[in-house]
Protein backbone atom coordinates (compact mmCIF):
# COMPACT_ATOMS: atom_id res chain seq x y z
CA UNK A 1 0.00 0.00 0.00
CA UNK A 2 2.83 2.34 0.77
CA UNK A 3 4.19 1.71 -2.68
CA UNK A 4 0.90 2.82 -4.31
CA UNK A 5 0.82 6.05 -2.31
CA UNK A 6 4.32 6.91 -3.43
CA UNK A 7 3.42 6.37 -7.09
CA UNK A 8 0.26 8.43 -6.71
CA UNK A 9 2.17 11.32 -5.14
CA UNK A 10 4.81 11.17 -7.86
CA UNK A 11 2.13 11.17 -10.54
CA UNK A 12 0.31 14.14 -8.96
CA UNK A 13 3.58 16.03 -8.77
CA UNK A 14 4.23 15.45 -12.49
CA UNK A 15 0.73 16.69 -13.48
CA UNK A 16 0.88 19.81 -11.33
CA UNK A 17 1.56 22.36 -14.11
CA UNK A 18 -0.28 20.61 -16.92
CA UNK A 19 -3.61 22.38 -16.35
CA UNK A 20 -1.93 25.78 -16.34
CA UNK A 21 -0.13 25.01 -19.61
CA UNK A 22 -3.32 23.79 -21.26
CA UNK A 23 -5.14 26.94 -20.17
CA UNK A 24 -2.35 29.19 -21.48
CA UNK A 25 -2.47 27.35 -24.79
CA UNK A 26 -6.23 27.90 -25.04
CA UNK A 27 -6.13 31.66 -24.31
CA UNK A 28 -5.21 32.71 -27.90
CA UNK A 29 -8.17 30.75 -29.25
CA UNK A 30 -10.52 32.44 -26.76
CA UNK A 31 -9.15 35.87 -27.67
CA UNK A 32 -9.58 35.19 -31.39
CA UNK A 33 -13.19 34.09 -30.89
CA UNK A 34 -13.87 37.20 -28.80
CA UNK A 35 -12.33 39.47 -31.45
CA UNK A 36 -14.44 37.80 -34.16
CA UNK A 37 -17.58 38.41 -32.11
CA UNK A 38 -16.69 42.06 -31.63
CA UNK A 39 -15.92 42.37 -35.36
CA UNK A 40 -19.32 40.94 -36.31
CA UNK A 41 -21.03 43.40 -33.99
CA UNK A 42 -19.05 46.30 -35.49
CA UNK A 43 -19.96 45.22 -39.05
CA UNK A 44 -23.66 45.10 -38.15
CA UNK A 45 -23.46 48.51 -36.44
CA UNK A 46 -21.78 50.20 -39.42
CA UNK A 47 -24.31 48.69 -41.85
CA UNK A 48 -27.14 50.02 -39.67
CA UNK A 49 -25.49 53.46 -39.60
CA UNK A 50 -25.24 53.46 -43.42
CA UNK A 51 -28.90 52.46 -43.75
CA UNK A 52 -30.00 55.19 -41.33
CA UNK A 53 -27.93 57.85 -43.12
CA UNK A 54 -29.30 56.84 -46.54
CA UNK A 55 -32.93 56.96 -45.37
CA UNK A 56 -32.43 60.30 -43.62
CA UNK A 57 -30.62 61.87 -46.58
CA UNK A 58 -33.30 60.75 -49.06
CA UNK A 59 -36.19 61.88 -46.81
CA UNK A 60 -34.71 65.33 -46.12
CA UNK A 61 -33.69 65.84 -49.76
CA UNK A 62 -37.26 65.04 -50.85
CA UNK A 63 -38.71 67.68 -48.52
CA UNK A 64 -35.88 70.25 -48.57
CA UNK A 65 -33.77 70.05 -51.74
CA UNK A 66 -30.06 70.61 -51.17
CA UNK A 67 -30.07 69.61 -47.50
CA UNK A 68 -30.04 65.81 -47.83
CA UNK A 69 -26.30 65.23 -47.72
CA UNK A 70 -25.84 67.28 -44.54
CA UNK A 71 -28.76 65.49 -42.89
CA UNK A 72 -27.28 62.12 -43.83
CA UNK A 73 -23.94 63.08 -42.25
CA UNK A 74 -25.69 64.28 -39.11
CA UNK A 75 -27.57 60.96 -38.81
CA UNK A 76 -24.44 58.85 -38.37
CA UNK A 77 -21.98 58.51 -35.51
CA UNK A 78 -19.21 61.06 -35.41
CA UNK A 79 -15.91 59.52 -36.49
CA UNK A 80 -17.30 57.33 -39.27
CA UNK A 81 -16.14 58.56 -42.64
CA UNK A 82 -19.05 58.30 -45.03
CA UNK A 83 -19.47 59.07 -48.70
CA UNK A 84 -22.99 60.34 -49.33
CA UNK A 85 -24.45 60.80 -52.79
CA UNK A 86 -27.86 62.45 -53.32
CA UNK A 87 -28.44 63.28 -57.01
CA UNK A 88 -31.04 66.04 -57.48
CA UNK A 89 -34.48 65.92 -59.04
CA UNK A 90 -36.73 63.35 -60.63
CA UNK A 91 -39.88 61.67 -59.38
CA UNK A 92 -37.89 59.94 -56.65
CA UNK A 93 -34.86 60.90 -54.61
CA UNK A 94 -32.16 58.22 -54.31
CA UNK A 95 -29.50 58.53 -51.60
CA UNK A 96 -26.48 56.23 -51.50
CA UNK A 97 -24.16 56.00 -48.49
CA UNK A 98 -20.86 54.14 -48.31
CA UNK A 99 -18.96 53.74 -45.03
CA UNK A 100 -15.56 52.06 -44.65
CA UNK A 101 -15.52 49.26 -42.06
CA UNK A 102 -12.30 49.07 -40.05
CA UNK A 103 -11.00 45.62 -39.20
CA UNK A 104 -10.41 44.63 -35.59
CA UNK A 105 -9.21 41.13 -36.52
CA UNK A 106 -5.73 41.34 -38.09
CA UNK A 107 -5.56 40.38 -41.76
CA UNK A 108 -9.31 40.49 -42.34
CA UNK A 109 -10.40 42.36 -45.49
CA UNK A 110 -13.95 43.67 -45.07
CA UNK A 111 -15.89 45.32 -47.90
CA UNK A 112 -17.42 48.75 -47.26
CA UNK A 113 -20.96 49.07 -45.92
CA UNK A 114 -23.23 50.43 -48.65
CA UNK A 115 -26.89 51.41 -48.35
CA UNK A 116 -29.35 52.99 -50.76
CA UNK A 117 -32.72 54.56 -49.98
CA UNK A 118 -35.39 55.89 -52.35
CA UNK A 119 -38.10 58.39 -51.35
CA UNK A 120 -40.79 60.03 -53.48
CA UNK A 121 -39.99 63.62 -54.40
CA UNK A 122 -42.15 65.93 -52.25
CA UNK A 123 -40.75 69.13 -53.70
CA UNK A 124 -43.75 71.46 -54.29
CA UNK A 125 -42.12 72.76 -57.51
CA UNK A 126 -42.45 69.28 -58.99
CA UNK A 127 -39.88 67.17 -60.83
Amino acid sequence: MNRHRGRLRLRLREDRGQVALEYIGFIPILLFVALCGIQLGWIAYVHEQADTAARTAARVEAKHPGRGEAAGRAAIREGLSAQISVPPGGDAITATVTIKINSIVPGLDIPDAKATAVMPNDDPKGP
